[in-house]
């Protein structure tokens, strides 16, 4: 089975999770906006990048998004789960592994870039240990109990490799007319450099 159109989002850590709950969430996750403006002009990761969407307004919605060529970067709060999502949506060559690889590290990247920023003076922070995937291609990948069984050695290979050989857990959205997601929950913390360098070793 193929996969492409692969979306990482890797939730708020601990000390962001506030940044979720609170009354005003609307105006958190407003330095974004520019944030994300100065990350089209620098033409930040290499690729291009278009223009930045608010969704602010949208409850448990898709937050602020980042819109590029090849993929969007978005920091989400779909079913109000605050993180950072990364969607590719260009198709990419190669192998089911280096498409996990290659939306995984764009995840990641764009983590380290938003801790890093000082406007955003810490108040978000992305946990390393849960994790969601989404295949944003019913046809490709239907969420159906057959999807599960056939994609499990792939997602064994590549969590075995991003958490080198911890311990996780899995967990799948059953709802058919949903895309076809997992959720993986690691026995222990790992920082977003583990990960990255996990992901290259």
């Amino acid at each position: 089975m193929e996969l492409q159109h692969v979306n990482v989002k890797l939730l708020a850590g601990a000390s962001a999770a506030s940044a979720a709950s609170v009354a005003d969430a609307h105006a958190d996750l407003e330095p974004l906006i520019p944030i994300f403006h100065d990350w089209i002009k620098s033409r930040a990761f290499g690729e291009l990048l278009l223009d930045v969407a608010d969704y602010r307004h949208v409850p448990a919605g898709p937050g602020v998004v980042l819109i590029g060529d090849q993929g969007d970067y978005s920091v989400d709060n779909t079913g109000n789960r605050l993180g950072i999502r990364y969607n590719r949506k260009a198709p990419l060559d190669g192998g089911n592994q280096d498409r996990l690889l290659q939306a995984a590290r764009a995840a990641l990247v764009a983590a380290q870039r938003l801790e890093a920023e000082p406007r955003l003076a810490g108040k978000l922070r992305f946990g390393a240990r849960d994790i969601e995937l989404f295949f944003n291609d019913r046809l490709l990948v239907p969420n159906l109990p057959a999807t599960r069984e056939a994609l499990r050695p792939e997602f064994d290979a590549f969590f075995k490799k991003l958490f080198r050989g911890g311990e996780y857990s899995l967990s799948y959205g059953a709802d058919p007319r949903r895309l076809f997601s997992v959720s993986v929950k690691t026995a222990r913390a790992f920082s977003l450099a583990d990960l990255l360098a996990n992901l290259d070793s």
